[in-house]
């Protein structure tokens, strides 16, 4: 999503940049993120046990709970506007057995600092991960994926037992749309293989780490990336093809995809139009339920597959925004940054009122936040039209599901 933002913001000529991010409440982070000329440095963000302490447990009853939600990463975007919030990333949590949806920019970091690992003093953020889950394969959700591909297995000190299991994409038959369509079709990138999916796109990592990893192999005997991770494009075969526009159908049920124990995980279809597949997942555990929507509009899958849930998961975008950055862009631009950041995407007004109040879900926790420089007031405004808890997500912060009641 953010690339487009990128794009736009480097389209505005450089004396106007500037006036461009701070009527998006970006600030000076924001600017020093968007490479603007002079621009005056961000502010330093907080040490380790500051961040851990702003973060996690804000929400009560996280600590102690059998199942729990951390938040990784809440930013929407690869632009690193807020030192607070690093990429989007969603840890499941069920005992010692860690499950992690989306790997944006920071997360690995994030993992590290969340306490969700042996406390080995040595590399072992990995040691409890048994999943990782992809919604889809757009750069803010897997940028991190070649740091824990590459780095695996110096990070998984006292694991035991299998891989772990990666899910996501498969490879689209054909490239979406051009927009608007009157627009020249750009040259392709990768033409031999235009539209990889996440096995196809961590068998180009493996060939492109292939030197380190063949040093480490000879050198230090330490294990082949792919002994540590198997890697599984999800089927949805018999169920859509994927088409340019990239508008999934109705399904009828959710697609399964992995039972690991108690722990079971189903996936739909959502709307992130024209990119595709794009899923949105549910872990449902003995404690309860948690669903983590990826990037979407508003989805009636979404909903059925969040039917009932503790826990929903959900992005958002301030509609706000999306009307000053536009107005400062050229005609030509701003009608495809708004045609994308409005039709893909779910509004504060949509998420409560149109997705977890029909879905009947306990707790609304937002993240993707887009911008996420914007004020808490600003968020809480997804609270209408929903009888549920609201939370507004912040990195490293828990929610826990069902009745505190475990110890490790």
């Amino acid at each position: 999503m953010c690339h487009v933002l990128n794009q736009a913001v480097a389209s505005v000529p450089k004396t106007d940049r500037r006036r461009l991010l701070s009527m998006a409440g970006l600030g000076a982070a924001g600017i020093a993120a968007a490479g603007v000329a002079g621009a005056a440095p961000a502010a330093a963000s907080p040490g380790r046990r500051g961040r851990l302490e702003q973060g996690r447990g804000k929400v009560p009853g996280g600590a102690g709970r059998r199942t729990r939600v951390v938040m990784l990463g809440t930013a929407g975007g690869p632009a690193l506007v807020d030192p607070d919030r690093h990429g989007v990333s969603t840890a499941i949590v069920y005992e010692d057995k860690v499950y992690v949806v989306d790997l944006g920019v920071g997360s690995f970091n994030r993992l590290e600092q969340s306490g969700l690992a042996p406390d080995t003093g040595l590399g072992s953020s990995l040691s409890w991960v048994r999943g990782i889950f992809f919604t889809h394969l757009h750069s803010d959700h897997t940028v991190d994926w070649p740091a824990v591909y590459a780095t695996g297995s110096m990070n998984i000190v006292e694991r035991a037992g299998d891989p772990i299991q990666v899910f996501g994409p498969g490879s689209r038959d054909t490239l979406t749309r051009v927009y608007p369509p009157t627009r020249p079709a750009p040259a392709l990138v990768n033409p031999e293989d235009p539209t990889p999916g996440i096995s196809s796109m961590t068998r180009h990592l493996r060939n492109a780490f292939a030197q380190d990893f063949n040093d480490r192999l000879r050198d230090s005997n330490f294990p082949d990336p792919d002994s540590l991770f198997q890697v599984h494009d999800i089927d949805h075969s018999g169920l859509w093809t994927v088409d340019p526009q990239g508008i999934p159908p109705r399904l009828d049920a959710p697609i399964r995809v992995w039972e690991d124990g108690d722990v079971k995980v189903t996936a739909t279809l959502v709307d992130h139009r024209p990119t595709a597949p794009a899923y949105g997942f549910r872990f449902d555990t003995p404690d309860g339920s948690v669903v983590v929507s990826g990037d979407t509009c508003v989805s009636q899958n979404l909903i059925d597959l969040a039917r009932g849930a503790d826990v929903l998961v959900h992005e958002v975008i301030d509609p706000a925004f999306v009307d000053q950055l536009t107005a400062s862009l050229p005609p030509g631009t701003a009608e495809s940054v708004r045609e994308h950041l409005l039709i893909s995407h779910t509004t504060i007004e949509q998420v409560g009122r149109d997705v977890a109040e029909p879905a009947g879900v306990g707790t609304l926790a937002l993240t993707h936040m887009v911008p996420g420089t914007a004020p808490t007031s600003t968020w809480r405004k997804a609270q209408r039209g929903f009888s549920g808890e609201l939370v507004i997500g912040e990195d490293l912060l828990e929610i826990g599901v069902g009745r505190a009641r475990w110890r490790a």
